[in-house]
Protein backbone atom coordinates (compact mmCIF):
# COMPACT_ATOMS: atom_id res chain seq x y z
CA UNK A 1 0.00 0.00 0.00
CA UNK A 2 1.51 3.08 -0.49
CA UNK A 3 0.30 6.14 1.15
CA UNK A 4 1.83 10.49 0.85
CA UNK A 5 2.47 12.12 4.39
CA UNK A 6 2.92 15.34 3.76
CA UNK A 7 4.17 17.83 6.93
CA UNK A 8 3.79 21.83 7.22
CA UNK A 9 5.23 23.12 10.23
CA UNK A 10 4.19 27.16 11.45
CA UNK A 11 6.40 28.53 9.54
CA UNK A 12 5.30 26.86 6.56
CA UNK A 13 8.35 24.28 5.81
CA UNK A 14 6.91 20.93 4.30
CA UNK A 15 8.13 17.77 4.58
CA UNK A 16 6.37 15.05 1.80
CA UNK A 17 6.87 11.34 2.21
CA UNK A 18 5.91 8.27 0.22
CA UNK A 19 5.62 5.32 1.81
CA UNK A 20 5.50 1.85 1.34
CA UNK A 21 3.91 -0.59 3.61
CA UNK A 22 5.33 1.46 6.35
CA UNK A 23 8.42 2.34 4.61
CA UNK A 24 10.20 5.28 3.72
CA UNK A 25 10.56 5.05 -0.40
CA UNK A 26 11.00 8.94 -1.24
CA UNK A 27 11.01 12.32 1.03
CA UNK A 28 11.24 15.99 0.07
CA UNK A 29 11.86 19.11 1.89
CA UNK A 30 10.62 22.65 0.85
CA UNK A 31 11.83 25.38 2.83
CA UNK A 32 9.14 28.37 3.10
CA UNK A 33 12.68 30.82 2.80
CA UNK A 34 13.96 28.70 -0.21
CA UNK A 35 13.52 29.78 -3.41
CA UNK A 36 13.40 27.37 -5.64
CA UNK A 37 13.94 28.28 -9.38
CA UNK A 38 14.06 24.81 -11.39
CA UNK A 39 10.71 24.50 -14.07
CA UNK A 40 10.06 28.37 -13.95
CA UNK A 41 10.01 29.83 -17.18
CA UNK A 42 11.41 33.37 -17.34
CA UNK A 43 11.45 36.10 -20.30
CA UNK A 44 15.05 36.75 -19.38
CA UNK A 45 17.29 39.32 -21.24
CA UNK A 46 21.07 37.96 -23.01
CA UNK A 47 23.38 40.37 -20.88
CA UNK A 48 26.78 39.02 -21.82
CA UNK A 49 27.48 36.31 -25.05
CA UNK A 50 30.70 34.62 -24.56
CA UNK A 51 31.68 33.72 -28.01
CA UNK A 52 34.57 31.68 -27.26
CA UNK A 53 32.72 29.64 -25.11
CA UNK A 54 29.32 29.28 -27.11
CA UNK A 55 27.70 29.93 -24.46
CA UNK A 56 25.94 33.10 -22.69
CA UNK A 57 24.71 34.86 -19.21
CA UNK A 58 20.36 35.59 -19.17
CA UNK A 59 19.34 37.95 -16.46
CA UNK A 60 15.81 36.58 -15.38
CA UNK A 61 15.77 39.03 -12.32
CA UNK A 62 17.47 36.30 -10.41
CA UNK A 63 20.16 37.31 -7.51
CA UNK A 64 23.05 35.85 -10.00
CA UNK A 65 22.53 35.89 -13.88
CA UNK A 66 21.98 32.32 -15.20
CA UNK A 67 23.93 30.35 -17.61
CA UNK A 68 22.99 28.92 -21.17
CA UNK A 69 25.23 26.49 -23.52
CA UNK A 70 24.65 27.00 -27.93
CA UNK A 71 23.16 23.39 -27.30
CA UNK A 72 20.30 24.54 -25.35
CA UNK A 73 19.55 26.54 -27.89
CA UNK A 74 19.68 25.19 -31.01
CA UNK A 75 16.74 23.15 -31.60
CA UNK A 76 16.47 19.68 -30.13
CA UNK A 77 18.04 16.56 -33.14
CA UNK A 78 16.76 13.77 -30.13
CA UNK A 79 14.41 13.44 -27.17
CA UNK A 80 16.50 10.51 -25.93
CA UNK A 81 19.69 12.46 -25.99
CA UNK A 82 18.97 16.07 -26.72
CA UNK A 83 21.66 17.44 -28.30
CA UNK A 84 24.53 15.39 -26.48
CA UNK A 85 25.88 13.69 -29.52
CA UNK A 86 25.49 17.11 -31.93
CA UNK A 87 28.96 18.81 -33.63
CA UNK A 88 28.39 21.88 -31.67
CA UNK A 89 31.13 23.48 -33.98
CA UNK A 90 28.87 23.88 -36.75
CA UNK A 91 26.47 26.17 -35.07
CA UNK A 92 27.43 29.88 -33.78
CA UNK A 93 25.57 31.39 -30.94
CA UNK A 94 25.53 34.55 -32.48
CA UNK A 95 23.32 33.48 -35.28
CA UNK A 96 20.71 32.51 -31.99
CA UNK A 97 20.97 35.53 -29.72
CA UNK A 98 22.30 39.10 -29.32
CA UNK A 99 23.05 41.17 -26.11
CA UNK A 100 20.06 42.97 -24.48
CA UNK A 101 17.25 41.05 -26.41
CA UNK A 102 14.59 38.98 -24.36
CA UNK A 103 14.75 35.40 -24.55
CA UNK A 104 12.28 32.89 -23.74
CA UNK A 105 13.74 30.29 -21.02
CA UNK A 106 13.10 27.33 -18.59
CA UNK A 107 15.23 26.78 -15.42
CA UNK A 108 16.90 23.51 -15.70
CA UNK A 109 18.79 23.69 -12.95
CA UNK A 110 19.04 25.49 -9.55
CA UNK A 111 21.44 27.44 -8.15
CA UNK A 112 24.31 26.66 -5.99
CA UNK A 113 26.30 28.42 -3.57
CA UNK A 114 29.20 28.64 -6.27
CA UNK A 115 27.55 29.08 -9.70
CA UNK A 116 23.74 30.69 -10.58
CA UNK A 117 21.03 28.19 -12.26
CA UNK A 118 21.16 26.58 -15.87
CA UNK A 119 18.76 27.43 -17.98
CA UNK A 120 17.25 26.41 -21.52
CA UNK A 121 15.04 27.37 -24.39
CA UNK A 122 14.08 23.67 -24.53
CA UNK A 123 10.63 24.09 -22.48
CA UNK A 124 8.79 21.30 -20.91
CA UNK A 125 5.29 21.51 -19.22
CA UNK A 126 4.47 18.84 -17.01
CA UNK A 127 0.73 17.10 -16.83
CA UNK A 128 -0.72 14.09 -15.23
CA UNK A 129 -0.12 12.19 -18.03
CA UNK A 130 1.81 13.82 -20.14
CA UNK A 131 5.19 16.40 -20.39
CA UNK A 132 4.79 18.53 -23.60
CA UNK A 133 7.71 19.87 -25.60
CA UNK A 134 6.85 22.68 -27.89
CA UNK A 135 9.12 23.82 -30.87
CA UNK A 136 9.67 20.00 -31.29
CA UNK A 137 7.65 16.79 -32.79
CA UNK A 138 9.05 14.35 -30.77
CA UNK A 139 6.49 11.37 -29.26
CA UNK A 140 8.33 9.26 -26.69
CA UNK A 141 6.21 7.07 -24.48
CA UNK A 142 7.59 5.94 -21.28
CA UNK A 143 9.55 3.13 -21.41
CA UNK A 144 7.91 1.52 -18.34
CA UNK A 145 4.92 1.19 -20.34
CA UNK A 146 5.87 -2.28 -21.74
CA UNK A 147 2.85 -3.73 -23.65
CA UNK A 148 3.23 -3.18 -27.68
CA UNK A 149 -0.53 -2.39 -28.12
CA UNK A 150 -1.10 -0.39 -25.56
CA UNK A 151 2.04 1.78 -26.81
CA UNK A 152 0.80 1.84 -30.14
CA UNK A 153 -2.70 3.40 -28.80
CA UNK A 154 -1.23 5.94 -26.58
CA UNK A 155 0.89 6.92 -29.61
CA UNK A 156 -2.67 6.95 -31.85
CA UNK A 157 -4.11 9.12 -29.15
CA UNK A 158 -1.03 11.61 -29.47
CA UNK A 159 -1.38 11.71 -33.17
CA UNK A 160 -5.05 12.68 -32.80
CA UNK A 161 -4.85 15.41 -30.21
CA UNK A 162 -1.09 17.35 -30.48
CA UNK A 163 -1.03 20.20 -32.59
CA UNK A 164 1.97 20.38 -35.22
CA UNK A 165 4.98 21.88 -33.85
CA UNK A 166 4.72 20.22 -30.81
CA UNK A 167 6.45 17.37 -29.42
CA UNK A 168 5.24 15.04 -26.21
CA UNK A 169 6.00 12.61 -23.44
CA UNK A 170 3.86 10.14 -22.58
CA UNK A 171 4.11 9.46 -18.97
CA UNK A 172 3.67 5.98 -17.12
CA UNK A 173 0.56 7.30 -15.43
CA UNK A 174 -1.10 7.40 -19.09
CA UNK A 175 -1.29 4.11 -18.84
CA UNK A 176 -4.57 2.08 -19.47
CA UNK A 177 -6.07 5.12 -18.82
CA UNK A 178 -9.38 6.58 -20.93
CA UNK A 179 -9.06 8.88 -24.25
CA UNK A 180 -10.93 11.52 -23.48
CA UNK A 181 -8.44 12.12 -19.61
CA UNK A 182 -5.35 11.76 -21.94
CA UNK A 183 -6.58 14.30 -24.53
CA UNK A 184 -7.72 16.49 -22.12
CA UNK A 185 -4.37 16.71 -20.49
CA UNK A 186 -2.81 17.53 -23.37
CA UNK A 187 -5.19 20.22 -24.07
CA UNK A 188 -4.64 22.03 -21.32
CA UNK A 189 -0.89 21.92 -21.49
CA UNK A 190 -1.18 23.32 -24.82
CA UNK A 191 -3.59 26.15 -23.36
CA UNK A 192 -0.95 26.85 -20.96
CA UNK A 193 2.01 26.99 -23.03
CA UNK A 194 -0.15 29.78 -25.72
CA UNK A 195 -0.94 31.71 -22.48
CA UNK A 196 3.11 31.63 -21.74
CA UNK A 197 3.35 32.56 -25.32
CA UNK A 198 0.89 35.46 -25.27
CA UNK A 199 3.09 36.98 -22.44
CA UNK A 200 6.19 36.33 -24.32
CA UNK A 201 4.79 38.43 -27.43
CA UNK A 202 4.57 41.69 -25.50
CA UNK A 203 7.98 41.77 -25.06
CA UNK A 204 9.28 41.28 -28.84
CA UNK A 205 9.28 45.20 -29.94
CA UNK A 206 10.03 46.31 -26.57
CA UNK A 207 13.43 48.43 -26.01
CA UNK A 208 14.08 48.14 -22.45
CA UNK A 209 12.61 45.75 -20.24
CA UNK A 210 12.75 44.20 -16.54
CA UNK A 211 13.23 40.01 -16.99
CA UNK A 212 9.95 38.35 -15.86
CA UNK A 213 8.53 35.33 -14.33
CA UNK A 214 5.58 33.70 -16.94
CA UNK A 215 5.18 30.61 -15.38
CA UNK A 216 6.03 29.10 -11.77
CA UNK A 217 6.90 25.33 -11.11
CA UNK A 218 4.43 23.52 -8.85
CA UNK A 219 5.50 23.23 -5.42
CA UNK A 220 6.71 20.25 -3.72
CA UNK A 221 2.82 19.09 -2.49
CA UNK A 222 1.56 20.08 -6.67
CA UNK A 223 4.73 17.81 -8.11
CA UNK A 224 4.07 14.84 -5.74
CA UNK A 225 0.86 14.59 -5.69
CA UNK A 226 0.60 14.52 -9.84
CA UNK A 227 3.32 12.50 -10.22
CA UNK A 228 2.56 9.38 -7.59
CA UNK A 229 -1.83 9.57 -7.46
CA UNK A 230 -2.01 7.39 -10.06
CA UNK A 231 0.41 5.03 -9.02
CA UNK A 232 -1.78 2.94 -6.79
CA UNK A 233 -1.93 5.34 -3.63
CA UNK A 234 -4.39 4.64 -1.36
CA UNK A 235 -4.53 7.22 1.69
CA UNK A 236 -2.87 10.89 1.69
CA UNK A 237 -2.22 12.04 5.45
CA UNK A 238 -1.32 15.52 6.53
CA UNK A 239 -1.61 17.89 9.99
CA UNK A 240 -2.40 20.94 7.98
CA UNK A 241 -5.57 22.79 7.32
CA UNK A 242 -4.50 24.47 4.20
CA UNK A 243 -2.62 21.42 2.79
CA UNK A 244 -6.02 18.92 3.62
CA UNK A 245 -8.36 21.49 1.65
CA UNK A 246 -5.48 21.93 -1.54
CA UNK A 247 -5.41 18.27 -1.45
CA UNK A 248 -9.47 17.72 -1.43
CA UNK A 249 -9.67 19.84 -4.38
CA UNK A 250 -6.82 18.20 -6.19
CA UNK A 251 -8.58 14.94 -5.91
CA UNK A 252 -11.93 16.81 -7.04
CA UNK A 253 -10.25 18.00 -10.11
CA UNK A 254 -9.24 14.65 -10.89
CA UNK A 255 -12.16 12.34 -9.84
CA UNK A 256 -10.03 10.57 -7.34
CA UNK A 257 -11.83 11.49 -4.43
CA UNK A 258 -13.62 8.11 -3.54
CA UNK A 259 -10.49 6.53 -4.76
CA UNK A 260 -7.90 8.01 -2.13
CA UNK A 261 -8.71 8.38 1.31
CA UNK A 262 -7.87 11.70 2.97
CA UNK A 263 -6.59 12.23 6.42
CA UNK A 264 -5.81 14.69 9.02
CA UNK A 265 -3.83 13.93 12.12
CA UNK A 266 -1.31 15.20 14.35
CA UNK A 267 1.86 14.33 14.44
CA UNK A 268 2.27 12.39 10.44
CA UNK A 269 5.56 12.58 10.90
CA UNK A 270 5.63 10.02 13.98
CA UNK A 271 3.45 7.69 11.66
CA UNK A 272 5.91 5.00 10.50
CA UNK A 273 8.32 6.34 12.27
CA UNK A 274 9.40 8.53 9.73
CA UNK A 275 10.91 11.04 11.24
CA UNK A 276 13.23 8.38 12.41
CA UNK A 277 13.35 6.87 9.19
CA UNK A 278 14.48 10.71 7.80
CA UNK A 279 17.00 11.35 9.87
CA UNK A 280 18.87 7.92 8.86
CA UNK A 281 18.60 8.67 5.27
CA UNK A 282 21.56 11.59 5.78
CA UNK A 283 23.57 9.05 6.93
CA UNK A 284 26.92 8.21 5.53
CA UNK A 285 27.13 4.75 6.30
CA UNK A 286 23.84 2.03 5.54
CA UNK A 287 24.49 -0.77 7.21
CA UNK A 288 23.61 -3.93 4.98
CA UNK A 289 21.99 -7.57 6.46
CA UNK A 290 24.82 -9.53 5.54
CA UNK A 291 27.18 -6.99 7.72
CA UNK A 292 28.72 -4.67 4.60
CA UNK A 293 28.04 -1.73 4.67
CA UNK A 294 28.08 0.86 1.67
CA UNK A 295 29.38 5.00 1.88
CA UNK A 296 27.57 7.75 -0.09
CA UNK A 297 29.83 10.91 -0.60
CA UNK A 298 28.13 13.82 -2.69
CA UNK A 299 31.24 16.12 -4.64
CA UNK A 300 30.30 19.05 -6.46
CA UNK A 301 30.90 16.90 -9.62
CA UNK A 302 29.84 13.42 -9.04
CA UNK A 303 28.14 11.35 -6.10
CA UNK A 304 30.65 8.43 -5.32
CA UNK A 305 29.12 5.09 -3.70
CA UNK A 306 31.48 2.71 -1.97
CA UNK A 307 30.95 -0.74 -1.21
CA UNK A 308 32.63 -2.92 1.70
CA UNK A 309 32.48 -6.05 3.19
CA UNK A 310 32.46 -4.78 6.91
CA UNK A 311 31.73 -7.43 9.07
CA UNK A 312 30.75 -10.22 6.47
CA UNK A 313 33.27 -13.24 6.79
CA UNK A 314 31.16 -15.38 3.77
CA UNK A 315 31.66 -18.90 3.04
CA UNK A 316 34.65 -20.46 1.96
CA UNK A 317 34.11 -19.39 -1.88
CA UNK A 318 35.34 -16.05 -1.83
CA UNK A 319 33.65 -15.06 -5.38
CA UNK A 320 30.22 -16.17 -3.98
CA UNK A 321 31.10 -14.14 -0.85
CA UNK A 322 32.02 -11.08 -3.03
CA UNK A 323 29.00 -11.63 -5.15
CA UNK A 324 26.35 -11.37 -1.93
CA UNK A 325 28.17 -8.39 -0.54
CA UNK A 326 27.95 -6.66 -4.03
CA UNK A 327 24.39 -8.00 -5.22
CA UNK A 328 22.86 -6.54 -1.17
CA UNK A 329 24.65 -3.31 -2.28
CA UNK A 330 23.21 -3.03 -5.51
CA UNK A 331 19.44 -3.51 -3.74
CA UNK A 332 20.48 -1.02 -0.85
CA UNK A 333 22.18 1.60 -3.73
CA UNK A 334 18.47 1.60 -5.53
CA UNK A 335 16.65 2.36 -2.84
CA UNK A 336 19.05 5.46 -1.31
CA UNK A 337 19.55 6.89 -5.02
CA UNK A 338 15.44 6.77 -4.87
CA UNK A 339 15.26 8.14 -1.16
CA UNK A 340 17.68 10.71 -1.26
CA UNK A 341 16.98 12.16 -4.93
CA UNK A 342 20.30 11.78 -5.60
CA UNK A 343 21.26 12.89 -9.18
CA UNK A 344 23.90 13.49 -12.15
CA UNK A 345 26.66 10.98 -12.68
CA UNK A 346 27.20 8.37 -9.92
CA UNK A 347 30.11 6.10 -9.97
CA UNK A 348 29.76 2.72 -7.65
CA UNK A 349 33.20 1.61 -6.25
CA UNK A 350 32.16 -2.58 -5.82
CA UNK A 351 34.62 -5.19 -3.77
CA UNK A 352 36.84 -6.42 -7.18
CA UNK A 353 34.83 -9.25 -9.15
CA UNK A 354 37.26 -11.15 -11.49
CA UNK A 355 34.90 -12.70 -13.38
CA UNK A 356 32.61 -11.10 -16.17
CA UNK A 357 29.76 -13.03 -15.29
CA UNK A 358 29.47 -11.83 -11.89
CA UNK A 359 29.79 -8.37 -13.02
CA UNK A 360 26.52 -9.12 -15.90
CA UNK A 361 24.63 -10.49 -12.90
CA UNK A 362 24.95 -7.61 -10.61
CA UNK A 363 23.98 -5.03 -13.63
CA UNK A 364 20.91 -7.12 -14.08
CA UNK A 365 20.37 -7.08 -9.93
CA UNK A 366 21.08 -2.74 -10.87
CA UNK A 367 18.51 -3.24 -13.61
CA UNK A 368 15.95 -4.96 -11.60
CA UNK A 369 16.22 -2.49 -8.62
CA UNK A 370 15.75 0.78 -10.45
CA UNK A 371 12.59 -0.25 -11.60
CA UNK A 372 10.51 1.44 -8.83
CA UNK A 373 12.26 4.64 -9.25
CA UNK A 374 10.44 7.16 -11.29
CA UNK A 375 12.91 9.19 -12.02
CA UNK A 376 14.92 8.59 -15.48
CA UNK A 377 18.01 6.39 -14.94
CA UNK A 378 21.11 5.57 -17.64
CA UNK A 379 23.14 2.73 -16.56
CA UNK A 380 26.24 2.93 -18.40
CA UNK A 381 28.16 0.43 -17.05
CA UNK A 382 31.76 -0.58 -15.48
CA UNK A 383 34.44 1.67 -16.65
CA UNK A 384 37.89 0.07 -17.55
CA UNK A 385 38.87 0.76 -13.75
CA UNK A 386 35.88 -1.43 -12.76
CA UNK A 387 34.24 1.64 -11.73
CA UNK A 388 30.00 0.76 -12.57
CA UNK A 389 28.85 4.42 -14.03
CA UNK A 390 25.24 5.35 -14.03
CA UNK A 391 23.46 8.47 -14.17
CA UNK A 392 20.00 9.66 -12.49
CA UNK A 393 17.68 12.80 -12.71
CA UNK A 394 16.84 14.07 -9.92
CA UNK A 395 12.96 14.48 -9.17
CA UNK A 396 12.77 17.74 -6.62
CA UNK A 397 16.19 20.39 -6.75
CA UNK A 398 17.55 20.02 -3.52
CA UNK A 399 20.63 22.37 -3.70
Amino acid sequence: MQEVIISQDKQNNKIVALVENGKLVEKYEEKADQKRLEGNIYIGKVENVLIGMQAAFINIGAEKNTFIHIKDIIPKVSNETGNKNEKLGNYDIKNYIKQGAPILVQVKRDCTNKKGARVSTHISIPGRFAVLMPNSEFITISKKIEKEQERERLTNIVKCSLPKGYGIIIRTAANGKKQELIQKDIEGLVKQYNEILEQAKKYDKVQSFTPALLYKNDGIVEKTLIDTIDQDVEKIITDNKEVSKYVEKFLKDTGLETKVKLEIKQDVLNIYDIKEQIEKANNRKIWLKCGGFITIDKTEALTAIDVNSGKYIGSKDLDQTIYTVNKEATIEIAKQLRLRDIGGIIIIDYIDMENQETKQKILKVLEESVKKDRSKIQIVGFTPLDLLEMTRKHICSND
